[in-house]
């Protein structure tokens, strides 16, 4: 079975070989102790663990090529050093934040997730209206930059591909939260509630306008949107709020990918999800990541709860990898043998690998993963 259909057979639960063999992604601290543990430089670390476990995953025949896309603001803030003090950077982003990080990190680690950065928010770039008129302007759709100027040549070079092709788009809450902040934004939700239909309509439109250009040109196989949106144990703003403000945004894009043929549609979100799951199942949202365990989350009941209208990726807890042993045994034989008779269930780490798994430990856990979705 190719790469692509086992995938999607997966998350839709349809009939498959063996479920994906997708232990988790280790970020640079922990690629950082790795390599003092014995992983060569160089070297993949991904094939890396295939090789010492034993596994030979199938690689797709077919060219691989990535495709431009562009959600953020155009043109962006300047990213800049506002002061330096105590060992410690204020900076602004290209976002329009003003955040604080440790100065042995560089603006690449407030650009995507390469590693675990504390940071401290100073200020965000939306607090009134003439902040929201302004930050509009950096968002029209029809900016020829946000789009890939070669995507009808990407595209039919990857028409046939057996590997797949995603995008991940930011929600309506993550992306409110990046232009007020999370306490200002709660505070709008339960005081300005017109600026917050607002913004979520303007970023529903938005995001709509551009998911149509990409495709009237490509077929995808799923698309992440990313939201963050729940603390441990409980989400960050309540069901009624989540129902009045998201449901209609995440609503509007599931209708539009699903009629274009990309059947999953993942939202991905830290912290407790179970009182979130319901609404995004009413949404047209049918997948969640990473699923943590710390938070709350328990896989088992989800199921039984939620059936397969829900599938999931993730769910296997950081904690227990670290330890190793038996105690993530069993852990792991708890969790996924029970998912993976129903099919909808791609087992990996609840989050991103953090530096306190050894390698020595990663390995023997990705060992027993691959038993247990049938790689050995």
């Amino acid at each position: 079975m190719e790469p692509k259909e086992r995938y999607k057979n997966t998350l839709l639960f349809k009939e498959v070989d063996k479920v994906p063999f997708s232990p988790g992604h280790p970020r640079e601290s922990t690629l950082k102790r790795w390599k003092n543990e014995g992983l060569p430089e160089n070297v993949d670390w991904f094939d890396f663990i295939c090789e010492k476990i034993g596994v030979k995953i199938e690689k797709p025949q077919k060219p691989q090529i990535s495709l431009i896309y562009d959600f953020g603001p155009i043109p962006p803030f300047e990213e800049k050093i506002i002061e330096r003090k105590g060992g410690h950077l204020i900076v602004q982003t290209k976002k329009g934040e003003i955040v604080e990080i440790d100065e042995k990190y560089d603006f690449s680690y407030l650009r995507s997730a390469k590693d675990f950065v504390t940071r401290k928010w100073h200020k965000f770039p939306v607090e009134n209206l003439d902040d929201w008129d302004n930050m509009k302007k950096r968002f029209n759709p029809e900016t020829p930059e946000r789009i890939d100027p070669e995507i009808e040549k990407k595209a039919e070079i990857i028409k046939d591909r057996d590997w797949v092709f995603g995008i991940g788009i930011p929600g309506p809450f993550w992306q409110l939260r990046d232009w007020c902040g999370f306490e200002n934004l709660c505070i709008f939700m339960a005081e300005n509630e017109d600026l917050v239909f607002e913004m979520a309509n303007f970023w529903k439109d938005f995001v709509f306008k551009l998911l149509k250009k990409i495709l009237s040109k490509i077929q995808i196989d799923y698309v992440i949107i990313s939201e963050d949106m729940a603390y441990k144990g409980k989400s960050m703003i309540s069901p009624n709020m989540i129902r009045k403000f998201l449901v209609p945004v995440w609503s509007q894009w599931a209708d539009l990918l699903k009629n274009n043929g990309c059947e999953i549609i993942i939202c991905d979100s830290d912290g407790y999800v179970g009182e979130i799951i319901p609404l995004w199942i009413e949404s047209g949202i049918n997948v969640t990541s990473p699923v943590e365990i710390a938070a709350g989350n328990d896989l088992i009941e989800f199921r039984k709860k939620f059936g397969k209208n829900m599938a999931y990726i993730g769910g296997i807890d950081k904690r227990k990898i670290a330890k190793g042993g038996e105690i993530l045994k069993k852990e792991m034989d708890k969790i996924i043998p029970f998912l993976i008779k129903d099919g909808g269930y791609i087992p990996s780490c609840d989050h991103a690998v953090p530096p306190d798994i050894s390698l020595e430990n990663f390995i023997e856990y990705s060992r027993y993963l691959a038993k247990l979705t049938g790689w050995l």
